[in-house]
């Protein structure tokens, strides 16, 4: 936690002084209480000249176009490309990170693409993005800097969609999706032994912070749970895990189940089979979730979008390619018009699974 010297850094929100002199950090459940010059677990936020400031304003880890179902997002302007990009660090510590090397990273050369907001706006624009994804490490720690790009996105029409784990207070939590237009959350357990043992978290906030995107909120919400091998994949808990998105979420918030491969301090495990996959999307169909995916495999079948009225296939699809279509402008099933539950807004895109870096 100890730092010797914090350079630079930009006001942040969120924080408390406390009557010993120290700061807590308020933006998520960790509390992080520190001296000057001491920085949080997520690294960016840090205690200078006494007051709370984020490290990363205006830096990010890199830029790249990626199909929207790779965040993943299938019911939200589908087929479309979105302009990706994060800083470095995280408020997790998963022992199972894909992001490891940007989200645990503990230096500055990770941040050197610097970009104004304004500059992000426009770029996504120039290159035909309809959205502007904070992801690659969790947006919610740098709160300050999402806050003030999605502003900028929206003044030129660009939507904002946020990956996160939804570990976070309700103040941030508020002040963040105010200004998003889609997220994917991880729900990435449903036992809280899981997410203290494994993620140094807890799942109570984050079945709060869904309650509240779905609930109080405009934001278009989907659930990713990616399964690990023995830990995380048991029947009962997948029956608990889905019961619940029924009683608190509703039927229509579509869940993905996504395979495991290993990396970072979980190389011993076994990448996740196929059928866990099928098994967990028949008893998340069987509680009655009406748009249940599998993703990291190639799984036409289950990776398509059925219309809930009559059974249509209404997009076929294969991992992030589009292969046929049948809805019209506004997401209703051309067969007996039903409306998938989502964010459709014209045509659908063809941007498929490309991936194009991006130089600002």
């Amino acid at each position: 936690m100890a730092d010797a010297v914090i350079e630079g850094g930009s006001p942040a929100r969120h924080w408390t002084k406390l009557t010993d002199g120290r700061v807590r950090c308020d933006v998520c459940p960790r509390e992080c209480v520190m001296r000057e010059g001491q920085r949080g677990l997520c690294f960016v936020r840090g205690v200078k000249d006494g007051g709370l400031v984020l490290t990363t304003d205006g830096r990010s880890s890199g830029f790249c176009i990626d199909p929207i179902e790779k965040k993943p997002l299938n019911h939200f302007l589908p087929g479309t490309p979105v302009l990706s990009f994060g800083t470095a660090g995280c408020n997790l510590s998963c022992n199972f990170c894909q992001n490891w090397d940007i989200s645990k990273s503990r230096e500055m050369d990770k941040v050197a693409s610097e970009a104004s907001p304004e500059r992000i706006a426009r770029t996504a624009r120039r290159y035909g993005c309809r959205s502007v994804a904070f992801t690659y490490n969790d947006p919610i720690i740098f709160l300050e800097y999402a806050v003030e790009v999605a502003r900028a996105c929206r003044a030129e029409g660009i939507k904002n969609v946020a990956v996160t784990a939804g570990y976070m207070h309700d103040a941030a939590r508020r002040e963040f999706f105010a200004e998003m237009d889609a997220a994917n959350v991880d729900l990435k357990a449903f036992t809280e032994d899981f997410y203290k043992n494994v993620t140094k978290s807890a799942l109570e906030p984050v079945k709060d912070t869904l309650r509240y995107l779905v609930n109080n909120t405009k934001v278009w919400t989907e659930i990713t749970t990616l399964l690990i091998p023995g830990e995380n994949d048991g029947d009962e808990e997948l029956e608990a895990m889905c019961a619940w998105i029924m009683k608190d979420l509703g039927p229509d918030v579509p869940l993905h189940f996504s395979a495991f491969h290993p990396d970072y301090r979980m190389r011993d495990k076994p990448p996740t089979p196929p059928e866990t996959l099928f098994r967990a999307r028949r008893i998340a169909k069987d509680a009655g979730i009406r748009h249940v995916y599998t993703g990291n495999i190639h799984d036409l079948g289950r990776q398509s979008s059925y219309c809930s009225g009559c059974g249509t296939r209404v997009i076929e699809r294969d991992w992030y390619d589009i292969s046929g279509y049948r809805l019209d402008d506004t997401g209703k099933c051309l067969t007996c018009g039903t409306r998938l539950p989502g964010v459709f807004e014209g045509p659908v895109g063809a941007w498929g699974r490309k991936r194009q870096p991006v130089a600002m």
